[in-house]
């Protein structure tokens, strides 16, 4: 059997992990192995640059956004080299929270960047691959930071992305949205403002309608 790679995008607070998560045991009932993962990070190596390019806000110097876009590459070409081809080729499901789309959505789009210039760089940061399927959550920034203001883990403290501008989420939004415009037979839009019950059975009905899962 032949892996599947499966990205989940998406605005903060949209719901990524939670669906990801309702999707496993439905995975498993099809007999199908699966693996889930994160980036940034999902390797050691590239866990430690998550740390960084998330985290970092100390000692007065500030995060140079070339320099955010370069780290989120090199922790993308550890990931697929080490973790997400291996398990592709064994005939896994990967099921990934971000890929190439957040940099393009976020350093490109939101941070004004060079868009074809990070193209580039994520075709070469993994030599060539792109998901089988993306599911976009789209939800307004204001809801989303309503949700994250409210997680456990966080206690309504925000990284270094989740703590920027309204308006910066407001352009990732839209970022994501002219991609999936783009790429309308990969990136499957969801509505992340309902309740997850409501959305994972539209995310089964787009794997056993278009992808006969």
């Amino acid at each position: 059997m032949e892996g599947f790679f499966i990205t989940f995008e998406g605005p903060e607070g949209a719901g990524k992990t939670t669906q990801i998560k309702m999707l496993e045991p439905w995975l498993a009932s099809k007999g199908r192995q699966y693996i889930t993962t994160r980036e940034p990070g999902g390797t050691p190596l590239a866990e430690k640059i998550r740390d960084v390019v998330k985290h970092y806000n100390n000692s007065g110097e500030q995060v140079y956004d070339k320099t955010e876009l370069l780290l989120f590459a090199a922790s993308r070409a550890q990931h697929v080299h080490f973790l997400i081809r291996r398990e592709l080729d064994a005939g896994k499901v990967v099921l990934c929270d971000r890929f190439t789309d957040s940099t393009l959505a976020y350093q490109g789009y939101a941070r004004n960047g060079n868009i074809k210039f990070i193209e580039a760089l994520n075709h070469y940061a993994v030599e060539g691959l792109k998901p089988n399927l993306t599911i976009l959550m789209d939800l307004p920034p204001s809801s989303g930071r309503e949700r994250t203001s409210h997680r456990p883990e966080t206690q309504g403290v925000h990284d270094r992305l989740e703590a920027e501008t309204l308006d910066f989420h407001e352009k990732v939004r839209q970022g994501y949205l002219e991609l999936a415009r783009k790429n309308p037979d990969r990136i499957k839009t969801v509505d992340a403002s309902r309740n997850p019950e409501q959305i994972h059975v539209d995310i089964i009905k787009i794997l056993e309608e278009q992808y006969e899962f």
